[in-house]
């Protein structure tokens, strides 16, 4: 029997906890093995030295080390700026089976000169703050302008990727999701030429998928898909 690996990816000022809940339920099945990592400069307090490139010389070294440990199908699963990351390794890398994307950025949170245009943000989405007060004000305000910059180069740079994927791939995202519009899942159905491909918005969910009321019945559509 071929062994299969599951890759998890997180998003862009997050980390493994993102998708914990995922990884516990995923690890609960024996048809597949879980790994999951953080991208480099998320090791606690964040680098003002995060690269792109970085971040791809990441998602390389751990798929690498898998296809070096005889895994013969493997399914990347990844989450806002993860998925753009997903999208990549899936366009490359014949290894890849099947992909997973979790409210992937390829349409995100206005910017405005290298900085996240808070002000207008909010105009737009008064209920931003309320949603994603504590980690909107942690996690995305207070990072280094220069990943910012990184973040928007890493979605810009690997956009074509979409049209490159060409097996099965399941798009979920939230109606509620104030970072990532919902409007970006018909976004990237349309771009991806597959003809296996499946999407999913989920109502009342924003973008902490797996913290949401609904995380099981997500979870559940996730391994329906990979099985």
């Amino acid at each position: 029997m071929f062994k299969k690996a599951i890759l998890i990816i997180h998003g862009f000022g997050g980390g493994t906890y993102d998708e914990e809940y995922l990884a516990n339920n995923l690890e609960l099945k024996r048809n597949f093995d879980v790994y999951t990592f953080t991208l480099p400069g998320h090791e606690g307090l964040f680098k003002s030295t995060m690269k792109e490139q970085d971040w791809i010389n990441k998602t390389e070294e751990m798929i690498n080390f898998l296809i070096e440990n005889n895994y013969k199908k493997i399914y990347v699963i990844g989450h806002s700026m993860g998925g753009v990351l997903a999208a990549r390794l899936a366009s490359k890398y014949k290894e890849v089976k099947k992909l997973v994307l979790l409210a992937a950025a390829f349409r995100y949170l206005e910017f405005k000169e290298d900085n996240i245009d808070v002000i207008g943000s909010i105009k737009k989405t008064p209920e931003l703050i309320k949603d994603y007060k504590e980690e909107f004000i942690s996690r995305i305000i207070k990072m280094p302008p220069n990943a910012i910059k990184e973040f928007m180069k890493t979605v810009k740079e690997n956009e074509y990727t979409l049209k490159n994927i060409n097996i099965p791939t399941l798009i979920i995202q939230g109606t509620d999701d104030c970072l990532v519009p919902p409007e970006t899942l018909e976004y990237i159905y349309n771009e991806i030429p597959t003809n296996k491909k499946y999407k999913l918005l989920i109502d009342g969910v924003n973008h902490d998928i797996f913290r949401s009321e609904k995380k099981k019945i997500i979870t559940e559509t996730i391994i329906k898909f990979l099985k």
